[in-house]
């Protein structure tokens, strides 16, 4: 419980009725959640606005109402604060309800459309062999020491992320290691919160169906580095496109990582098999059990950060060389018979092109590669017959599949997919909506040797189907079937 008057430090107030020496028991932006003397926060949606609800909220038991729009009709018992945007001050309001945890711990956030939750996970494990205590925010759990709390969103809302990052602290985190998204950065989730450090992989074609332009989805990745303060550090893959473009205007002391150029940390490629990487970083070899050069920039980032963040270089790479590979991130296992199938999350069109070409250069050139992949429903419609294009391009065959096709007709999607299917390409290409069925197919064209790629859904146990989560995990459905036709 803290005094209204204290949590609004900071928050850009235009205007207050009523008092704020009021004792605050919790805050939220649901009108469904509110509790007795609670602060409620009326947040303009996308999908409702949270000023219709005020009235309700004061007859659940809100006592101070946070908003953009005073109502025309005010109840005298009950405090109301105006500022400019809702959002942002939420955030704020948070951070100073929870003791501003972000300042008490050396928080980093790692953004970019691919390799986010691989280099997050690996730092988690990372500092945690180094001996201190860590928290985890990132898209496949949440996760305090040995504690793992379920993650519902890549990035939190700001009540729960500081909720969690207080938690963090109370449980002795000197470190955590969070995935920013770009949805998180634009509706403001991470407002007032500091970043000891910054972290961008790269930026490719997704997401587009919310940041409608790729240019619009360039500058939310940007806004975050824009963001960190001078006592932070922005580190960027100088090898993208984008990658220097996000240290424009950051007051963040600036570092870059790079395979192909020269940078502040370099790392070089030396052997790349099924079995792992033997990687040269800043003049040292080590090996790591990851596969594929996408793991070699994910490796040389967790190193880069690990070393910003004051940690030993040698010891570093010793212990990054016994970390294992991070789940449904080029999962793959081995039939009796010598068929290997691997899982992974691709589900844009570079990391599924990122996957193939590792494929394509540890495979002898003797063998079959069969991909599986499908494309999510209400997501960003004109990367589908751009990923089965790359599908195509780069295997022997290709069965295009359902993934969460969520509200969408799953078909409709496989139709789209297929736009992207040449004639060259039409006789490898065949077409089953039913996940599992796909799998199974694939299996029963594979032989001893050859290599299929379950691709889109990586480390998720269920598939969505209008609006409702089935149980499917891609892993369990390929052993499965690998045990059948793998012999």
């Amino acid at each position: 419980m803290k005094l209204l008057k204290d949590i609004l430090y900071k928050a850009g107030l235009i205007e207050v009725v009523g008092s704020t020496n009021i004792a605050i028991n919790t805050i939220s932006f649901d009108s469904r959640k509110i509790e007795k003397d609670s602060l409620f926060v009326a947040v303009k949606g996308t999908l409702s606005d949270g000023h219709k609800y005020i009235d309700d909220t004061i007859a659940k038991g809100a006592i101070a109402i946070l908003c953009e729009e005073l109502p025309t009709q005010q109840n005298e018992k009950v405090t109301y604060i105006k500022v400019k945007d809702t959002t942002i001050a939420l955030g704020i309001i948070a951070s100073n309800y929870f003791d501003n945890p972000s300042e008490h711990i050396k928080l980093i956030g790692i953004t970019g459309t691919n390799g986010k939750t691989t280099t997050v996970t690996l730092l988690f494990n990372l500092f945690v062999k180094l001996g201190h205590k860590v928290g985890l925010l990132s898209t496949v759990k949440n996760q305090i020491n040995d504690e793992i709390i379920p993650s519902t969103h890549t990035t939190p809302d700001a009540i729960q992320l500081n909720k969690l990052l207080r938690k963090m602290i109370d449980k002795g985190c000197t470190h955590c290691f969070m995935e920013v998204s770009s949805h998180a950065v634009v509706q403001n989730r991470i407002a007032g919160i500091h970043f000891a450090g910054g972290v961008f992989t790269n930026i490719t074609h997704d997401h587009l169906d919310y940041h409608k332009t790729f240019a619009e989805y360039i500058k939310a990745k940007k806004c975050f580095f824009d963001s960190l303060g001078s006592n932070s550090f922005a580190l960027t893959n100088k090898d993208d496109a984008n990658g220097e473009v996000m240290l424009q205007n950051t007051r963040a002391s600036k570092y870059t990582y790079s395979l192909r150029s020269m940078a502040d940390f370099k790392c070089r490629v030396v052997e790349n098999q099924f079995s792992g990487l033997l990687l040269n970083i800043d003049n040292q070899e080590m090996w790591s059990k990851l596969i594929g050069s996408f793991n070699a920039y994910n490796l040389l980032a967790v190193y880069a950060t690990a070393v910003l963040l004051k940690e030993d270089k040698l010891n570093v790479l010793t212990t990054l060389s016994s970390l294992n590979s991070v789940e449904g991130r080029f999962q793959h296992v081995r039939s009796d018979n010598g068929i290997i199938g691997i899982v992974d999350y691709a589900h844009t069109p570079d990391a599924l092109m990122n996957v193939l070409k590792t494929i394509a250069d540890i495979r002898t050139g003797n063998e079959q590669v069969i991909t599986i992949v499908g494309c999510g429903g209400d997501r960003d419609s004109a990367k589908r017959p751009i990923m089965a294009k790359i599908a195509c391009d780069l295997s022997n065959r290709v069965i295009i599949t359902s993934d969460n096709p969520r509200s969408e007709d799953p078909d409709a999607i496989i139709k789209e997919m297929q736009h992207g299917v040449d004639v060259v390409n039409n006789k490898k290409t065949i077409s089953i909506t039913d996940r599992s069925e796909a799998i199974k197919i694939a299996c029963s064209f594979a032989n001893a040797g050859d290599i299929i790629l379950v691709a889109g859904k990586g480390h998720e146990k269920y598939q969505e189907i209008k609006g409702v989560k089935h149980s499917f995990d891609d892993m369990q459905v390929l052993q499965e079937n690998l045990k059948l036709f793998g012999k």
